[in-house]
């Protein structure tokens, strides 16, 4: 452990403990690496949708900055 790590206890049903347990022994990984790669994945797919979803939230932001100006009303304005 390194001065990172957080010792965290978790209760898993009989069923799932057996699963994660062949899972790492099939990958060749310890049983809290699976589960850390596994909340990675997780938290990756929950920040893309957050940062999708505030981007989503910009869009149309850009329009009727200006009021009720267009860009032909703008340059019908323009001394050329």
């Amino acid at each position: 452990m390194s001065s990172n790590d957080i010792r965290k206890n978790f209760v898993f049903k009989k069923e799932v403990a057996e699963h994660l347990q062949e899972i790492a022994k099939r990958e060749n990984k310890s049983m809290t690496k699976i589960v850390e790669e596994l909340v990675e994945k997780k938290y990756n797919e929950v920040s893309k949708e957050e940062k999708l979803k505030a981007l989503n939230e910009l869009a149309g932001s850009g329009t009727g900055l200006f009021g009720d100006l267009t860009i032909q009303k703008i340059k019908a304005n323009m001394d050329v």
